[in-house]
């Protein structure tokens, strides 16, 4: 298909609907606002069921209700939104729940600002609700990719059973980019272990309590193993690190701003790379551990307080530095900023 221009946030509601998206239950949230409009005309449109809820609370447990019978379901909000969802959440993992949850990260903490930043990281890769549970997180740093990703979030969720994150953020979820649109449009199976009222359905349990310790003990170890599985879907892209004697790391708005500092770096004979997690969990240990070893200092840019710098720094095993370097409140650094800094450290 030709390229469209599109918004950021307008691209998940297209890559959403061509993966087989049923039900988008959502309510407004800048800077993310404009998937839940969005997704109000074209999944109407569409012949699919969009309901605005009356709060962040209302659409997780709707979303929980809508997964149980088998649909493909999604949300989108902001980080204020998503602290709101954090119990939802913590069920849908428990109950083996797959889902689409899109979080277009604005400052905080508290109701912050409207501007970009990245603090939601812990929240989203770590779990923000109770247990011992995982998401699968896709980290978009263009448009395409924001399109692409959800796209690719439902067949994933209803692999393994799990909510799929789409962790963008203000910027890229505000800019404007030519987009292609997948071919094909994706659908959905019957789901053996879904709630159908229907014969053939009505022995599944949906349930994320177990009433006794044993039970609950192996119901924990299995999602254990589930979430060691789901490593496979690890990606990253690498740019440059074959002779790079720095190298960054950073994901969404920061890892572009970080491209062109690499090039400019360069240029004036900084050997810079880039390693870039397309996916923050699984998240680029080994490659991380594997670049280390070559590379003589690792600068984590993030838009937070270091929250991926944390595990960075668990992932390498040798001594090198690992610089952070960090802005919050909604401030983004320029190109000249990090390479001017760049050459102080070294």
């Amino acid at each position: 298909m030709k390229k469209q221009l599109f918004k950021g946030n307008d691209a998940v509601v297209c890559g959403a609907l061509l993966g087989g998206a049923t039900h988008f239950f959502g309510y407004p949230i800048t800077p993310a606002s404009e998937i839940a409009h969005a997704a109000a005309l074209y999944f109407t449109r569409a012949g699919r069921v969009f309901l605005q809820s009356e709060s962040e609370v209302n659409a997780i447990n709707m979303i929980y209700g809508a997964a149980s019978a088998g649909a493909r379901v999604m949300t989108a909000s902001s980080g204020p939104g998503i602290s709101l969802m954090a119990e939802g959440l913590s069920y849908l993992a428990g109950a083996e729940l797959p889902c689409v949850v899109v979080d277009v990260q604005r400052a905080g903490p508290g109701l912050g600002n409207i501007w970009p930043e990245q603090g939601d990281y812990n929240m989203v890769v770590k779990g923000g609700g109770h247990g011992n549970y995982k998401n699968i997180v896709f980290a978009p740093n263009s448009v395409q990719e924001m399109c692409d990703f959800t796209y690719r979030a439902f067949e994933i969720a209803d692999k393994y059973r799990m909510t799929v994150f789409i962790l963008s953020d203000a910027y890229i979820g505000q800019m404007m980019e030519p987009v292609e649109l997948p071919e094909k449009v994706s659908k959905t199976e019957r789901k053996p272990w879904a709630l159908y009222a229907d014969r053939e359905s009505r022995h599944n349990l949906i349930t994320s309590i177990f009433m006794n310790t044993k039970l609950m003990g192996e119901h924990n170890w299995k999602l254990q193993e589930k979430y060691k599985e789901a490593e496979k879907i690890l990606e990253f892209e690498e740019l440059e690190t074959e002779d790079a004697e720095v190298l960054f790391v950073a994901f969404g708005i920061c890892s572009r701003i970080c491209q062109t500092a690499l090039y400019e770096l360069r240029s004036s004979g900084i050997r810079a790379g880039l390693l870039r997690p397309k996916t923050l969990f699984p998240f680029p240990k080994q490659k991380l551990n594997e670049l280390g070893e070559r590379v003589s200092k690792i600068i984590v840019v993030e838009l937070s307080n270091g929250q991926m710098a944390d595990d960075v720094e668990l992932s390498v095993r040798s001594r090198i530095p690992v610089l952070r370097y960090n802005w919050m409140g909604g401030e983004v650094p320029s190109t000249g900023e990090i390479v001017k800094r760049v050459k102080n450290d070294i």
